[in-house]
């Protein structure tokens, strides 16, 4: 026989389970991107929780890759919407096809001489695997099916400090459902 409690307990669990459930399919984990923080490649730290409140897009990049003309779409990206309080990070990686095999000269190089990048670049980091970068085991953890791929994978962080959106590499910056994703993140309160 079933006491009051194992009832209460067994209603609550019942309760409880979907929600439960639908934060874990949501993605959504204890502790928000902001908790995070890159070397920068100028050598200083770049600490999400400075972007506390205001939407992020964490690009891993790569300098020899087919997707690094990206570059200049992030840039407008950037110059489209940093006014509003979007940052975008780029994260150079050498994790698919050894498309970034140089160091910091190389990278700004490629970002900001070729490019003209002036949104954030990070040092060189690893961006999949057991050697991850902490920012990149988070979002894996939240959104396991959509890790990055190749370079040029985007998430899109929302205010909350949650993944809002992710684009694979094939997706422009300046695609209509980026655009459209990072202007909603923006209004989000």
């Amino acid at each position: 026989m079933m006491n009051r409690r194992s009832v209460l307990t067994a209603m609550l669990a019942g309760t409880l389970a979907p929600a439960t459930r639908a934060l874990a399919e949501n993605g959504m984990s204890r502790i928000p991107a902001y908790a995070f923080s890159f070397p920068a490649l100028s050598g200083d730290d770049i600490r999400l929780a400075a972007f506390t409140g205001k939407p992020l897009l964490v690009v891993n990049t790569a300098s020899l890759c087919g997707y690094t003309p990206q570059y200049a779409g992030l840039q407008e990206i950037w110059n489209e919407f940093r006014e509003r309080g979007l940052t975008v990070i780029g994260v150079p990686s050498n994790d698919f096809g050894g498309q970034e095999p140089g160091g910091t000269s190389e990278i700004t190089q490629t970002a900001h001489h070729q490019y003209g990048v002036t949104f954030p670049i990070t040092a060189k980091a690893v961006v999949v695997g057991a050697k991850a970068h902490p920012f990149y085991k988070w979002a894996a953890e939240a959104r396991p099916r959509e890790v990055p791929r190749w370079n040029f994978h985007k998430y899109l962080i929302g205010r909350d400090g949650y993944i809002a959106e992710v684009f694979p590499s094939a997706i422009e910056p300046a695609d209509t459902r980026v655009k459209t994703a990072i202007a909603k993140a923006l209004a989000d309160s």
